[in-house]
């Protein structure tokens, strides 16, 4: 039982970043199918891994380059994983008219404006949200924020193998697995796996005085997989997922959790001011 646990989380790890597998691994399509349970558990360790370069950096460079390096750090661990997705989901939604013109743009390996510009945006304001924290609150914040935003962010995609229909083509996809045969159970698991992350922010209500966080990201990352759900599953546009799309979620909603921490940072900084 626990051999079979742990080998799924090694699958999971492997596939969505560069941290080599054991060689004992033992790997099938199916066991990729089940390994999407621990999804939000790589996120635990990819946040925690970007959290510790962040406080590290920090001691040596100011905070714009110490959060840039981070961000950095975050690449080199998914090996861009989750940014090639986003870029490839806008090239397709933006440069296609049908559905099929969108998942064969989706397929092709270079790079368009609608990708290009997609990268940057995202890039540029998880710069500049980190950024606004690092100003902002204490110096451990924009650390805790990496490490929750991780897991929480990954939960989301999820949610969507769950509820929508994959539509590209077997021969094309390299996580057409994920979404085949996998259950309810593996999405609860992954639930309360994420779970932790909303009782973490405790801390930040009783360290900074704001309030509301765990409230706030709940509701944001709901309404986030309900739009996403609406709008990706609309036969306007994909009528279902693919894994570019999965990677894409992953970034919005990994960009949420920082503006939503960003945005009650300062409220609560413009009503101290007001008061």
């Amino acid at each position: 039982m626990i051999h079979r646990e742990v080998n799924l989380f090694w699958i999971a790890l492997g596939f969505f970043t560069r941290i080599p597998m054991p060689a004992s691994v033992e790997f099938s399509q199916a066991q990729l199918n089940r390994a999407i349970r621990y999804f939000p558990l790589v996120g635990w360790l990819i946040g925690g891994l970007s959290a510790l370069a962040y406080l590290g950096l920090s001691l040596l460079f100011p905070p714009a380059l110490a959060i840039a390096l981070t961000m950095v750090v975050g690449l080199l661990l998914t090996g861009c994983f989750h940014e090639d997705g986003l870029a490839d989901t806008c090239d397709g939604l933006g440069g296609g008219w049908t559905i099929e013109q969108k998942l064969t743009i989706m397929k092709d390996s270079r790079l368009g404006t609608y990708g290009a510009a997609g990268l940057w945006a995202a890039l540029t304001l998880k710069f500049a949200a980190l950024f606004s924290l690092a100003e902002a609150t204490p110096g451990w914040i924009p650390a805790l924020a990496l490490l929750l935003a991780h897991p929480l962010s990954r939960v989301i995609p999820v949610v969507l193998i769950q509820v929508l229909p994959y539509v590209a083509a077997a021969e094309t996809s390299k996580s057409k697995p994920l979404a085949e045969s996998s259950s309810m159970r593996d999405a609860v698991i992954a639930l309360w796996l994420a779970a932790p992350a909303v009782a973490l922010l405790f801390c930040l209500e009783l360290s900074s005085g704001v309030s509301g966080t765990q409230l706030a990201l709940t509701v944001s990352l709901v309404l986030l997989a309900w739009g996403m759900v609406a709008m990706i599953g609309s036969r306007r546009q994909l009528g279902g997922i693919t894994g570019d799309v999965l990677g894409a979620v992953q970034q919005i909603g990994e960009l949420l959790v920082y503006f939503v921490w960003v945005s009650l940072v300062t409220v609560a900084a413009n009503e101290v001011g007001v008061g």
